[in-house]
């Protein structure tokens, strides 16, 4: 998949606002304004921290993956797709960058046992396109995509 001509992405209509509040960073925790969120954060033992708690990149990841599934069943609906058992697990990887920052990149595994290699690629491209995820992180970190 090539990335071709910038395609504005960006919202028509604001749907749903998620809050969500940091304290303390890396070392402290994040809440949601509705409290369904409320959970201590570390720094991973690999960045130096203890581990005791989850990390930005794990939250990151969850959101990721149940978004792109979400766009997957959106998708195969569409056409008419039952794509029960399918399922999609991303990875999210952090490190310096060239700027003296940070960078992420992804790698989303997507299964999908129920239909044909050629059909799996395609709803997978066509996924790619609608969910909010992929919209926003194209072209700004490197997002590979297999398919299991």
């Amino acid at each position: 998949m090539t990335d071709g001509p910038t395609v504005d992405t960006r919202p028509t209509k604001i749907m749903f606002v998620a809050e969500a509040t940091a304290h303390g960073g890396r070392e402290g925790y994040v809440t949601s304004q509705d409290g369904q969120l409320d959970l201590k954060v570390a720094m991973p033992p690999q960045l130096g921290g203890d581990g005791n708690g989850t990390n930005p990149e794990q939250l990151f990841a969850a959101g990721y993956s149940a978004c792109f599934h979400n766009a997957l069943i959106l998708v195969g609906n569409r056409e008419g797709y039952d794509l029960t058992g399918s399922t999609v697990a991303a990875k999210v990887g952090i490190g310096p960058n060239k700027q003296r920052g940070y960078g992420l990149a992804v790698a989303l595994s997507v299964s999908l046992p129920v239909v044909d290699a050629d059909l799996a690629t395609r709803l997978v491209d066509a996924a790619h396109e609608v969910c909010p995820y992929s919209n926003a992180t194209r072209g700004n970190i490197d997002v590979t995509i297999l398919l299991g």
